[in-house]
């Protein structure tokens, strides 16, 4: 796995590594509204799960406003956003900024997404920023592990990908 860095210390990050090819694996995360969600609320879709360390931050912000914005522009996708937000955080800034044409998803009760896609931060308990396209039979077609986590994703690389599964 690429070394990841949280302003520019090196991070150890839990889990498995996903990788282009492999199953999507599974996983449970709650909505606002404190309800369960899994990739199986998800299934017969094509599939963006952006994730962030936390929607209160510059660069996350950005990258969940973008998703936001091009969600509306594409045909048959499903943005994910997936943070270690609590979902009354995520609810109230979702609601402040517009954010209406994505699912904006938390896994701070178990950690249960950033484990199976190997994005959860040891030392910080939050997930590294990453971009996963999960095609409508879930299976994974793009992934991007941002290298530094205060950096930006590839946006246009994901819109692609997606456009293409």
């Amino acid at each position: 796995m690429t070394t990841i860095t949280f302003k520019d210390n090196p991070v150890t990050l839990l889990g498995t590594e996903v990788i282009v090819g492999n199953d999507a694996p599974n996983f449970t995360v709650l909505n606002n509204a404190l309800e369960e969600k899994t990739l199986d609320d998800y299934s017969g879709k094509v599939k963006i799960i952006s994730v962030v360390p936390s929607l209160d931050t510059g660069v996350c912000q950005l990258q969940t406003k973008r998703f936001n914005e091009e969600a509306d522009k594409l045909d048959d996708v499903q943005v994910l956003t997936i943070s270690m937000d609590l979902p009354f955080a995520q609810a109230r800034w979702c609601g402040a900024e517009g954010i209406e044409n994505i699912d904006v998803l938390s896994d701070h009760r178990e950690a249960s997404f950033g484990k199976k896609y190997g994005v959860l931060i040891k030392e910080l308990r939050l997930l590294a920023r990453a971009v996963f396209v999960v095609d409508a039979n879930d299976q994974v077609v793009y992934v991007e592990y941002v290298p530094e986590v205060t950096d930006h994703p590839n946006y246009d690389a994901a819109l692609e990908a997606a456009r293409n599964a």
